[in-house]
């Protein structure tokens, strides 16, 4: 099976799909996308990369996120190596979470989704208000 050719222009890290690659395995950014931009995960390590290291009803407070919710993240985060957990063993007991060096950089991506987004969401809502095809469900 044909894979995504790279770009052969030097310092980038952009692909150049083939006609016959199939889009579920050849996109590269594909499982980047599955891990970072899951539901309340950019709100997380915002919260941690703006305000350092946070407990859990910190977080919970900061964010808006049900407790479940926020656990289930937190442990995919932590699983990831994205976010670290620390346990006191203390009376109460206390929890803290930070970003880890892995979760700090992905500070590049985000600023960069964010500068497409001054740059382009205003098309982007003109688009959406200039389209008179059926709307999803």
């Amino acid at each position: 099976m044909p894979n995504a050719t790279p770009a052969t222009k030097p310092g980038t890290s952009t692909w150049c799909p083939q006609p016959d690659d199939d889009p579920a395995t050849a996109c590269p950014i594909s499982p980047v996308v599955d891990l970072v931009f899951s539901r309340w995960t950019t709100p997380i390590l915002w919260v941690l990369q703006a305000h350092g290291t946070q407990r859990f009803v910190e977080l919970e407070r900061r964010i808006g996120v049900t407790p479940k919710v926020l656990t289930q993240r937190l442990r995919q985060l932590e699983r990831d190596g994205l976010v670290q957990r620390r346990i006191y063993a203390e009376v109460p007991p206390r929890v803290e979470y930070e970003i880890t060096e892995l979760g700090s950089s992905l500070q590049a991506v985000f600023a960069a989704l964010g500068e497409w987004g001054d740059a382009h969401m205003a098309d982007v809502e003109r688009s959406r208000a200039d389209y008179t095809g059926p709307l999803p469900r």
